[in-house]
């Protein structure tokens, strides 16, 4: 299987995504659980690959997916050219243990300085 569904079907599991990517470009860093983790980081890292090419297409394309335009300023402006020479690999994530409810495993995804 090329994606996760995360028990959702196609457009609660595509909104939950765009705003799982949106939060973590605006906070720097979310907690989540590991499946989720997952799911967002191809899509944070195409925002990122996005901001680095610059010019009106890619910021319309990031516009198109993220939430909050000022996020994608900030992602143009100041994530993009922070992620300049690095080839790949914007994101990490590391585990917390699991959730104290139902055993979840959790997980922060952040952005890499």
């Amino acid at each position: 299987m090329a994606y996760q569904k995360l028990s959702r079907k196609s457009g609660p599991r595509r909104a939950l995504l765009r705003s799982q990517v949106t939060s973590l470009l605006k906070y720097g860093q979310i907690k989540t659980t590991a499946a989720k983790a997952k799911a967002i980081q191809p899509a944070a890292e195409k925002m990122i690959t996005l901001a680095k090419q610059g010019g009106l297409h890619a910021r319309r394309q990031a516009l198109a997916y993220l939430y909050d335009e000022t996020v994608v300023t900030e992602l143009f402006e100041r994530i993009g050219p922070r992620c300049g020479a690095r080839a790949g690999g914007y994101t990490r994530i590391t585990p917390l243990g699991p959730r104290r409810g139902d055993s979840a495993p959790m997980v922060m995804i952040e952005l890499v300085d």
